[in-house]
């Protein structure tokens, strides 16, 4: 539509989780002058007690009510206050996550990701918007010239520092890829080690968006990077100004909301690439959100080879204290498309089991996820990957902190179930998915359609 109107300028609006990643794309791809102002994020909810609520807490009370910690009226109370006003969810889910990205990789204005929706300094950071556009066609500044390499690099230190969802691991390589970039996750596990966890939103904490942009948003983070120069500071962004110029008077208020760069949460990233040979290409953890006590873990492997089946084992109360549960042929080919996974995260975190089991798959999360979830496993079962291999009772070790993870199977075994292997019959056989399955990457590539 874009080049068949031949506009001069875009304005993009998107605000919930997919929509953001692919009008970034878009914009990279058609590369004419672009900025994005999103919808903005909910308010959180609040409960009888006083106490704030969100999406994820939703979503785990349905675990809660199973395992019978939660009544109905419980569940009653939650299903009328977790979301309590329009816009994307108020945690650090995957929506916001890239709102926020979007802001520090340099297509938005500031406030993007984090000015809640119902507040009127939404309906002007939008009024600014649209004046800005005007300045870009003007210019000439494109797309392209602010999505650089560097300013990827900018993006995914920021990521580590707010703690974004594990979804940014698959969108980053994939936006990138329409820019001309190529981001591996091995130089992400680079920028994760030499970048401190600032923030812990929901679902890592307690606190959410609006408490962010109160704080100062996503510029008050940046600034705190810029104190150990872990920013490109030098770059075109579309204000019109420089990354420098941006942050000139930028001031963190609430040190509680963004901790100061040298008393962080933690002393690396919020993502972590984990790579053994169960994921030789690498998987992706929010570390920021995972128990202490689940940061090492060894257990059974639990293997379901759909995301249904999984769910309805763990409501059944089938999986037990220490399991590893493995959930496969849920990648970009398997899927095809990798649903998302917050139901089975959420059931296990309800029926508290979050400090004591962990999930593996070749699908993904929702931002709203936490414990030790683990995904974008690659390759994936579909074209091969050892996942396809797991059976059930193998011992799987999980080692966050030393980024590994081992299927505790000898590689003549390993061969021997290989060459019994057969793929299953892809779900779907026909139209555009069938397609899809055919021409997608893996996950680590941020499952991008080949040539």
């Amino acid at each position: 539509m874009v080049a068949a109107h031949q506009f001069d300028g875009l304005v993009m609006i998107p605000n919930c989780d997919k929509n953001v990643p692919g009008l970034l794309m878009a914009a990279a791809r058609l590369n004419i002058p672009s900025i994005f102002v999103s919808g903005g994020p909910m308010l959180a909810g609040k409960l009888k007690d006083g106490k704030r609520t969100c999406l994820s807490h939703m979503f785990e009370a349905v675990g809660a009510y199973k395992a019978g910690t939660l009544d109905e009226a419980g569940v009653a109370e939650m299903t009328e206050n977790a979301c309590p006003t329009c816009g994307s969810c108020s945690g650090m889910y995957t929506a916001n996550s890239m709102n926020c990205l979007t802001e520090a990789i340099g297509m938005s204005l500031p406030g993007n990701g984090t000015i809640p929706a119902v507040y009127s300094a939404r309906l002007r950071l939008a009024k600014h918007t649209g004046m800005k556009i005007m300045e870009l066609v003007e210019k000439d500044i494109k797309p392209r010239d602010i999505m650089t390499a560097k300013a990827f690099d900018n993006a995914e230190t920021v990521d580590m520092a707010l703690g974004c969802s594990t979804n940014t691991m698959l969108h980053l390589p994939a936006i990138a890829h329409e820019a001309g970039v190529e981001i591996d996750l091995d130089k992400s596990n680079e920028i994760s080690r030499r970048t401190p966890n600032l923030c812990h939103l929901a679902p890592a904490g307690s606190t959410y968006m609006e408490d962010l942009d109160l704080a100062g948003g996503v510029y008050a983070v940046m600034k705190e990077l810029t104190k150990k120069d872990l920013l490109h500071t030098d770059l075109i962004t579309a204000t019109g100004k420089t990354v420098a110029e941006n942050l000139e008077g930028v001031e963190n208020t609430d040190e509680e909301i963004i901790r100061p760069i040298d008393n962080p949460f933690m002393a690396t990233g919020g993502i972590a690439v984990l790579k053994g040979n169960l994921a030789p290409d690498g998987c992706v953890v929010k570390a920021a959100a995972v128990a202490p006590e689940m940061m090492e873990h060894e257990g059974p492997a639990r293997v379901f080879d759909c995301e249904d089946d999984a769910i309805e084992a763990i409501y059944a109360k089938k999986i037990n204290p220490g399991d590893v549960v493995v959930i496969r042929y849920e990648g970009p080919k398997g899927g095809p498309g990798m649903r998302e996974m917050l139901n089975p995260t959420s059931a296990i975190a309800g029926m508290g089991l979050g400090e004591s089991v962990a999930l593996i798959t070749d699908g993904r999360f929702s931002g709203a996820t936490r414990g030790a979830s683990i995904g974008h496993v690659s390759p994936e079962a579909a074209s091969g990957g050892n996942i396809a291999l797991v059976q059930e009772g193998d011992i799987i070790s999980i080692n966050i902190p030393e980024c590994s993870i081992v299927l505790n199977v000898s590689d003549e075994e390993l061969e021997k179930r290989r060459a019994a292997w057969v793929c299953p019959e892809p779900r779907i056989k026909t139209g555009y998915l069938a397609r899809y399955a055919k021409m997608v990457s893996s996950a680590d590539k941020g499952a991008i359609l080949l040539p």
